[in-house]
């Protein structure tokens, strides 16, 4: 199925109609919600865009936006599409140089930034790049030279009624092969490379994407939807899109901690994540049941060990139904509480969603739906829906979406999805794009006779023991990441004999754990050896469902775990390998003693 040619603002344009009137977006600050209604949310993206117009922004120019998610990021960046300008967004977590290659690699006219602490970084640096002609404060600055928020509304405002056809006429100029935004993709290595996507390539992805939904797009209309991710990152800023055309009322929460009081606030009906949050929901459901005790302990328990065999492909009949019916009215009605009692659907993107933890979210009752894409293909390429749920697979291509495999077993696709190419970067455009037009993501997978995809790992992180055998770490990692005491692991052993492991323990699950039986962790925790022999119990599990050269035969506990500001992770929580082999090159070593001085 093919989707006419069109531009964002057309398509979104569609969309707000859907609203007519009250509630489009809020926005928790400093502990509150502002609520921000339709009509104020379309005037405040028109006298913005003139106020961008105003400081100097033309089509083609590039704007970029380092903010938080709120509904002055959706205002700015409708604002700038609606010029015909690129938004250029850029992740909080980024340090201050990387925010400069940016800005110096984009030529950047206009700098959005939203507080003064997420100027901080930027600040010493920002008067060295010279394209950059105008900053501006989302949130008000002491800084002079940042022009307010507001203060860009009311001159854009002012030139509206002196031209107000002018935006319409920018507006309508927009052609669907047009850049509709430059995203740098944080990587794993090296350094950022500015993705190239059109309007088209993410309004054609918005609109297939729409098809695949586990409801009727119509069913979204006046639904509360809650978003956490990154607006930076084109897999929640596609969603986004997705939401404004279905007319659904989003809710951005302030901070990632406070999820869980939000999720009970706003009720929502859907939303889009990533596996690290549901992995540490698992977790904590896991771990909740050893507070109990007595026939308590023992039906909880007969529930949650009931969702390792539950199938969403074939929901169980008959006597495993009915019994599936008990435990939802005694434990899964009150684990979906978790997230607000109305959540209805989810889909999981960004990373592998371990099969125990999509089997566990489908049999509590909530459809959850995995997704496959890359920032280059704006972003899906698969995606699961209620009626192809295969585990341990990625779901089938969407309808626009061509997928193969090449002869390297890497995973190619073709179609409108497909990135304009790298900016100033030709050479590594044409590095992953085959001379028919197939992009190649670097993924490894295969597909199978029902044409559902299922991708295997990284091909930069699969490596090769010095026994020959291959090892996919990524499956190593998520049997590994199925227990309730291991937080994080990252798996190592190219050119070694055998699998080690770094694993950070769940401390607070670890320490639980240890009090039932009256002891207290001793500091540092990753040198206590109770806390040592509950991890062994839990790698000897996993080792039972590894192949025999993927066992984990020696670990390191780190203390710390591994985080976005000190460069580990990717602002989508992808482990940086080369950064944590380089860091932790001494616990990894240590592992591997042995194995030098043998003959």
């Amino acid at each position: 199925m093919t989707y006419p040619p069109t531009t964002l603002p057309s398509l979104l344009l569609r969309g707000i109609e859907k609203f007519n009137e009250g509630l489009f977006t809020s926005t928790k600050r400093n502990g509150n919600w502002v609520d921000t209604n339709v009509k104020e949310y379309q005037e405040k993206v028109q006298n913005f865009a003139y106020g961008l117009y105003e400081l100097g922004v033309r089509p083609g120019d590039k704007v970029t936006i380092h903010s938080e998610n709120s509904t002055e990021w959706l205002i700015c960046d409708m604002a700038i599409l609606s010029l015909g300008a690129a938004n250029v967004p850029i992740y909080t977590t980024q340090p201050g140089d990387q925010v400069k290659y940016i800005l110096e690699n984009s030529e950047s006219k206009v700098h959005i930034v939203s507080t003064d602490e997420m100027f901080a970084e930027t600040k010493p640096i920002i008067k060295e790049v010279e394209t950059v002609k105008a900053i501006i404060t989302l949130f008000g600055s002491k800084h002079k030279k940042l022009k307010p928020f507001e203060k860009v509304i009311e001159s854009g405002k002012a030139l509206k009624e002196k031209k107000p056809d002018l935006l319409k006429e920018l507006t309508n100029q927009i052609k669907p092969d047009d850049v509709a935004t430059l995203i740098y993709t944080s990587g794993t290595t090296g350094v950022p490379k500015g993705v190239m996507l059109t309007h088209n390539n993410i309004a054609s992805n918005v609109q297939a994407s729409m098809e695949r939904l586990p409801f009727d797009k119509e069913r979204f209309k006046g639904e509360r939807v809650l978003s956490y991710l990154p607006l930076s990152h084109v897999f929640e800023r596609m969603i986004t899109y997705m939401y404004i055309s279905m007319g659904s009322k989003i809710y951005y929460i302030e901070v990632i901690d406070e999820i869980k009081e939000d999720l009970v606030h706003v009720k929502p009906f859907f939303m889009a994540t990533v596996p690290r949050l549901l992995e540490k929901i698992h977790t904590g459901v896991k771990v909740k049941g050893q507070e109990m005790s007595g026939l308590k302990k023992n039906l909880y328990y007969w529930a949650i060990y009931m969702t390792e065999d539950y199938n969403p492909e074939k929901p169980p009949t008959g006597l495993a139904g009915v019994k599936r019916k008990i435990a939802d009215k005694l434990i899964y009605s009150k684990i979906r509480e978790l997230f607000g009692g109305n959540l209805h659907g989810m889909v999981s993107g960004g990373a592998a969603l371990s099969p125990d933890v999509f089997k566990f979210m489908n049999a509590i009752g909530i459809n959850c739906v995995q997704g496959y894409g890359l920032t280059e293909t704006s972003p899906v390429i698969t995606v699961q829906t209620p009626e192809s749920m295969r585990i341990g697979s990625s779901g089938k291509a969407l309808a626009n979406v061509e997928v193969k495999i090449s002869e390297e077993k890497e995973i190619l696709t073709r179609g409108p999805h497909v990135m304009k190419g790298y900016y100033k970067l030709p050479d590594k455009t044409a590095e992953v794009m085959t001379e028919d037009g197939w992009f190649k993501t670097g993924d490894v997978g295969h597909i199978d006779d029902e044409g559902y995809l299922f991708i295997t790992d990284r091909i930069k992180s699969m490596f090769k023991l010095s026994t020959g055998k291959y090892v996919s770490p990524q499956n190593v990692e998520n049997t590994l990441i199925s227990s309730g005491y291991i937080d994080q692991v990252v798996v190592i052993g190219n050119q070694k004999k055998f699998c080690s492991a770094l694993i950070v323990p769940s401390y607070d699950n670890v320490k639980k754990r240890l009090k039932r039986d009256g002891y207290i962790p001793s500091e540092p925790m990753s040198e206590d050896d109770k806390i040592r022999n509950l991890i062994q119990e839990e790698v000897d599990k996993a080792n039972i469902e590894l192949s025999p050269w993927e066992k984990v035969k020696k670990f390191v506990l780190l203390e710390e775990a591994l985080s976005i500001e000190e460069g580990e992770l990717t602002p989508t929580q992808k482990v940086k390998r080369p950064v944590v082999r380089e860091k932790y090159k001494k616990q990894i070593d240590s592992m591997y003693e042995e194995e030098k001085v043998s003959p």
